[in-house]
């Protein structure tokens, strides 16, 4: 189990993160990027499974600039408050947090993100923008089209849905065409798959996605 920090951004925002330590010496380090529904018991069990690997994992709570403590369940409704959440957060500007992150947790070695939906957009920006990240492995982001000109300077290793409509097959494709050094999967799943908290959970594909991601890290970070 892990505990919450404070970190502070560039531009002087403090805000909280989560961070789960190994049981030994560290491997290295990954920054979990969040989906709408903030720092809640899924995103912290995927961390302390990182952990658990073996890396320092840190969720830092990217929705602190709009909503201090915002955490919730999987609703309609709750899907609704995360959405007018994230909103109301620049990606620009959360790429200060992302970055206060890495420095937090860089002393265990080489540092990776994993991003899940809103948080899978995060770290496909965070592979352009944030310096000191060794690879970055997005999960279904249902922005990422929306940034398809990003030019990562670290390892990219997509996840995506085949049955996703955020982003759909084919919007995802476009983004991975025009980047053709990264390496992208496709799953026989929807959206949130890696999410046993939600109804499109699909087991199989979550496993494999976290084997690859995993093999992916002890390439980039060891």
């Amino acid at each position: 189990m892990g505990s919450f920090v404070t970190l502070t951004a560039a531009d002087g925002h403090s805000f909280s993160a989560y961070v789960a330590e190994p049981a030994g010496t560290p491997k290295g380090a990954i920054v979990i990027a969040p989906e709408i529904f903030g720092i809640n018991a899924h995103i912290r069990a995927v961390a302390d499974g990182y952990a658990a690997d073996g890396y320092r994992a840190i969720a830092p709570a990217l929705f602190d600039r709009a909503q201090r403590g915002f955490e919730t369940g999987y609703t309609q409704e709750d899907i609704q408050a995360g959405i007018a959440v994230m909103q109301k957060v620049d990606m620009g500007v959360a790429m200060q947090d992302v970055a206060a992150a890495v420095a937090h947790v860089k002393s265990a070695g080489k540092v990776a993100i994993a991003g899940y939906c809103w948080g899978g957009t995060v770290a496909w920006v965070a592979a352009s923008r944030v310096p000191g990240l060794a690879c970055s492995a997005p999960y279904y982001g249902g922005g990422i089209p929306s940034f398809p000109d990003e030019k990562p300077i670290c390892p990219v290793m997509f996840h995506f849905g085949e049955q996703d409509t955020s982003p759909t097959p084919e919007a995802a494709r476009a983004v991975v065409a025009k980047h053709p050094q990264t390496l992208a999967h496709f799953y026989p799943a929807g959206h949130g798959f890696n999410c046993d908290q939600r109804g499109s959970y699909d087991a199989a594909s979550s496993k494999l996605a976290r084997e690859r991601t995993l093999a992916f890290m002890a390439q980039h970070i060891g």
